[in-house]
């Protein structure tokens, strides 16, 4: 893990003030550094998929968000794709559920209530993927090594080639020792030992530096995995 000295410092620091949690999409709570905000609109941009599969959506802020990427896509291209960004999480609150369902980007939303690993979703998941070419996958759900390697065994599967499986909340890594309370995800037991795990088995993927290299602040460190084969 290799980030210069004042991003560390910077996500550190962060972390104790809830940095994330300042910011939403369309009055909806997104939970996520400005940086990965962007990076997963250059990402968007760049991949053209047709299909985000969004897991741990919490109050919906990114749903919103990987839906309004999708309707600039099609905007942008002569012939309309039938894009969708697929959210998965075990609870969506009543609130903000409702402002989703109301909001004119719902269209290009689908949802899956339940756990990102129970049989059931994976089989629902299976059904949403057909006939799709282009699928991006963001993983920020449980923050456990068992449920992050489950959920990377699974979905890993259904990025495409040359796009990406993005992992966020590497940065529990960095945290002191017990830092999260009431929390069952800890230093030693993270995203980020999931992914080591994962990619020292699986070599379709590669961690591209570039792009957290040139954030400097993120919460996928080590976690954007491109799918090279």
């Amino acid at each position: 893990m290799k980030l210069n000295k004042f991003g560390i410092k910077f996500l550190i620091e962060s972390l104790k003030k809830k940095y994330s949690y300042n910011f939403k999409f369309k009055g909806v709570p997104i939970i996520q550094y400005p940086q990965d905000i962007f990076s997963l609109m250059e990402i968007t941009w760049k991949i053209k998929p047709d299909l985000i599969i969004d897991v741990g959506i919490a109050h919906g802020g990114s749903l919103l968000l990987n839906a309004a990427n999708l309707h600039l896509l099609n905007q942008s291209e002569r012939k309309k794709v039938n894009r969708k960004v697929l959210g998965i999480d075990v609870f969506l609150k009543r609130k903000n559920k409702k402002k989703i369902v109301k909001d004119t980007l719902y269209k290009y939303i689908n949802i899956i209530e339940g756990s990102s690993v129970s049989e059931d979703t994976k089989k629902k998941v299976l059904s949403y993927v057909k006939n799709k070419k282009k699928i991006l996958v963001i993983l920020d759900s449980n923050h456990t090594h068992d449920h992050v390697l489950k959920e990377l065994e699974f979905y890993s599967k259904l990025v495409s080639k040359g796009s990406y499986c993005i992992v966020y909340d590497t940065i529990v890594e960095l945290m002191p020792k017990n830092y999260y309370k009431n929390r069952d995800w800890d230093k030693g037991n993270n995203p980020y030992t999931a992914v080591k795990t994962f990619l020292k088995k699986n070599k379709n993927f590669k961690i591209d530096k570039d792009i957290q290299n040139k954030l400097v602040i993120t919460a996928g460190i080590d976690g954007y995995l491109k799918r090279i084969k």
